[in-house]
């Protein structure tokens, strides 16, 4: 009886002692966050569209006449974006930098395109590089906005523009013929129908190949003296033209203009507009500007200093898609605007992947991302923007697979307002890009649908944050049905689950964390723990995302 009792003892001691083990919290040294602008989800938004702070800069420069659907001003401002962030909307999706359509000063009037009357809303048409546009907000206004996103930890990319100015409208002339050409419109055969002439008719072209010395338009230094600031504007031109022994040609003009928002603001980067309409060489003469300016900013504000990042550069090089790795192709000639300045081109072969299966999709930018020549730079992902006309899902019928596809691809990842609220894309009545430019739909937020829409991309922006292994990962698929697949960075390791069942689950962790892990699921805030290699979760959701506890 003795003997039998001792058994019963000690096959309860060893059951308990092994499901303790099981579930014995496996002790992991968990990286810190850092930001990494290879890993980083960008939110891009078109300044006029996206919040109004301020509705007494709604009206200037008589902007009155009827414009087409979706082509006038429509009050969005520097203020509206500053007051999202103080609300913390940006944090909910996990959003590292905020990039924004350009607020520089735009032409006062307007331009009939054939589809009705438009104005500068979207901030690609600029008159004056050293002013802001009153419509969009004042200096001290970027100043609040660039400080309240550095005081969240959010970067800032401020777009700009170098390859022309505003079209030419009764109330804004042509600049002088030593400084722009107005013809030929390019013809895109070959790399010189690309970048020596105007993207359409009434584009002004700068001359960003010259290298001859040229006086301010008439019509600037005019404007200048007007609101009482042509002598500062000169000295400080005199003072950077002999500081850098530049000639004084259109494009370092230009390029003093932008990079004063660096020193002054500290802005963290550029998004580069018509990159591939500039000789290449131009890109890495404004790179050496940003950087000494971004490090001159550093120098003189110690304090606000978020990080060791260098100045970082994006460029729309209109075309590019990732299969060509580092070069874009002319026709005639190949060029590698990553050894011309750029950290990341955006890349528009992404909304055509998005169409193929996860398992595709994903092993095709860890296999490219993670080739030799692609290790020290990245591409920006996205499902739709201000100007594609063939976004993947623009009848917002995906959404929760769009930001599956978005958010957990490897590289960068932007997501363009609205994505993640469903915004719509195809606006009767509207023509050409203006169906993709509506007013954010803040109130669509309240409703239930859109409401669970903008929960899944929280979660999953929130998620890729705190894990760089899914933007700078090793991808390697677990089970293609239901599809779990990993990612592994460094010490930092993810297994993601997608549309699986809902209610109570067993995901296979393959290989990837060891027996008695306890892992928690970021997307239902549920613990579990690894036995024989699975997870056992319990919740309403079709996706899990698992990581160490």
């Amino acid at each position: 009886m003795k003997k039998i009792i001792l058994n019963l003892l000690l096959t309860i001691l060893l059951v308990s002692t092994f499901s303790c083990e099981t579930a014995k919290e496996v002790q992991i040294e968990k990286e810190p966050y850092k930001f990494d602008w290879d890993a980083a989800t960008v939110y891009f938004l078109l300044t006029d569209r996206f919040n109004n702070g301020d509705k007494n800069n709604d009206l200037n420069f008589d902007r009155t006449a009827e414009t087409g659907p979706l082509r006038n001003f429509m009050g969005g401002d520097i203020k509206g974006i500053t007051a999202k962030i103080n609300e913390g909307y940006f944090d909910k999706l996990g959003i590292e930098a905020i990039w924004f359509s350009p607020v520089f000063e735009q032409i006062q009037g307007y331009v009939d395109e054939g589809s009705g009357l438009t104005y500068g809303y979207h901030g690609y048409w600029i008159k004056d590089w050293t002013n802001l546009d009153p419509n969009f907000g004042t200096m001290e206004d970027l100043k609040e906005m660039i400080d309240t996103a550095h005081g969240r930890g959010i970067r800032i990319l401020l777009d700009v523009v170098l390859n022309h100015t505003g079209p030419v409208t009764p109330v804004d002339p042509v600049w002088p013929e030593s400084w722009v050409r107005t013809s030929p419109t390019c013809t895109y055969q070959n790399f010189e129908t690309t970048a020596n002439c105007t993207l359409v008719e009434n584009l002004p072209d700068i001359k960003t190949e010259s290298i001859e010395n040229v006086e301010l338009p008439e019509a600037l230094v005019e404007k200048w003296k007007n609101e009482g600031r042509y002598e500062k504007e000169m000295a400080e031109l005199d003072e950077f033209f002999k500081n850098t022994k530049y000639s004084k040609a259109p494009r370092f003009y230009i390029m003093k203009w932008l990079t004063d928002y660096i020193r002054e603001f500290g802005i963290d980067g550029f998004r580069v507009d018509t990159a591939k309409h500039l000789r290449e060489d131009a890109w890495s003469e404004l790179s050496i500007l940003a950087h000494e300016a971004f490090k001159e900013w550093k120098e003189n504000n110690p304090n606000a200093v978020l990080d060791e990042n260098k100045f970082f550069m994006l460029a729309e090089v209109y075309g590019y898609g990732i299969s060509g790795k580092r070069n874009y192709n002319f026709g005639d000639r190949k060029v590698d605007y990553f050894d011309n300045g750029f950290k990341s081109l955006i890349n528009f072969e992404f909304v055509y992947d998005a169409e193929k299966d996860y398992d595709f999709v994903f092993h095709k930018y860890d296999s490219l991302l993670n080739q030799p020549e692609m290790k020290k730079v990245t591409v920006m992902n996205y499902i739709s923007s201000h100007d594609d006309g063939n976004p993947f899902d623009g009848a917002r019928q995906k959404t929760i697979e769009s930001a599956n596809k978005l958010l957990l691809t490897p590289g960068m990842a932007q997501i363009y307002y609205g994505d993640e609220s469903a915004r719509s894309l195809e606006i009767p009545g509207t023509e050409g890009d203006a169906t993709l430019r509506s007013f954010m739909n803040w109130e669509d937020l309240s409703n239930p649908e859109t409401k669970n829409v903008f929960d899944h991309w929280s979660k999953l922006g929130q998620f890729r944050k705190l894990h760089k292994s899914i933007a700078n990962g090793t991808h390697q698929t677990i089970t293609s049905e239901p599809y779990v697949f990993s990612r592994s960075f460094n010490k930092d390791k993810v297994v993601i689950g997608l549309e699986l069942n809902e209610g109570k689950k067993t995901v296979s962790v393959g290989e990837v964390f060891e027996n008695g892990s306890v892992l928690i699921d970021s997307y239902s805030n549920t613990e579990t723990v690894v036995n024989d290699g699975m997870v056992e979760i319990n919740s309403p959701y079709k996706t899990v995302l698992l990581a160490y506890k």
